[in-house]
């Protein structure tokens, strides 16, 4: 098979055109800088130049860049446009994208509240990094996505803070140096908010074991392996206790983020039937 020209990567050389910059694309993607980055090499692989290059502090397109870019635009015209053709044959079907952290407690309520208020849409649901699902909005295969820490912009609808919880094996006791961290490969704003809690209170922390999935970090914690910081809404993972001897973490912003093009009243409606279950009192009810 001959060199492909994804979409995802075609709209990242877009916004990097449009917004000035790879950070600029990325936050208006909700892709980190690195994907971004990886989106433009992976369409250089593909025609075989150079599509941008360093120039003083920045970076300018190439000729072939510019060529590209042309058509790149040109092909994401006549692909949204085919998508919203389309979409009135399947817009009863809502593909909702959400992390881990977020769906064991969040999406079986959510799917409940959606077949009481719009039965008419059928609910598909997507597991994945936060990463990938925002791969997956730009390129238009998830309509809506569950997320940590998303930038606030048109396409982005707050829910509410997501409380943060440290968990530890039973009997599992603070070392007296650095504290090993049980953490989701990077990137990850769990990851993140961890290392930066400790570090406020100037408290050394290494991470000693890092998993892909949910149920691995869980593991490797029920192992003794380390504490690990968890977003469970009060409900205590099996063979865990909640670590009450660590600095109580800043919560995480909930959002419902949706790609462009989408019903606005779509992810309103999902975004109102989230919040109730962030208030005190339902998470009351789950610990």
């Amino acid at each position: 098979m001959g060199a492909l020209l994804d979409i995802g990567p075609l709209r990242s050389l877009v916004a990097v055109a449009d917004c000035g910059g790879f950070q600029r694309a990325a936050d208006s993607l909700h892709l980190s800088q690195g994907a971004v980055s990886q989106h433009v090499r992976r369409l250089e692989s593909a025609v075989g130049q150079p599509l941008v290059e360093r120039h003083g502090r920045g970076s300018r397109f190439t000729r072939a860049g510019d060529e590209l870019l042309a058509r790149a635009r040109q092909i994401l015209v006549l692909h949204d446009e085919t998508v919203r053709h389309f979409a009135v044959k399947t817009e009863d079907t809502i593909v909702i994208g959400s992390t881990e952290h977020a769906a064991a407690q969040l999406l079986p309520a959510l799917s409940a509240a959606l077949a009481e208020t719009v039965p008419e849409y059928r609910v598909r649901l997507r597991i994945d990094r936060g990463a990938r699902l925002r791969e997956a909005l730009a390129a238009g295969t998830v309509d809506l996505s569950l997320l940590l820490g998303a930038p606030a912009d048109e396409h982005t609808i707050l829910v509410g803070n997501l409380p943060l919880t440290w968990y530890s094996a039973p009997g599992w006791h603070r070392p007296h140096g650095a504290i090993p961290l049980v953490a989701f490969d990077n990137p990850c704003v769990l990851r993140a908010r961890a290392l930066e809690t400790l570090a406020a209170h100037d408290i050394p922390a290494a991470v000693g074991a890092e998993a892909i999935q949910l149920a691995g970090v869980q593991a490797a914690v029920a192992a003794g392996l380390g504490v690990a910081l968890m977003a469970t809404l009060g409900q205590t993972p099996e063979g865990l206790v909640a670590c009450d001897d660590l600095p109580t973490p800043a919560p995480l912003v909930l959002s419902v983020v949706a790609r462009a093009g989408i019903d606005p009243a779509v992810p309103a409606l999902v975004a109102d039937s989230l919040r109730p279950l962030l208030a005190p009192s339902a998470m009351a009810r789950g610990a």
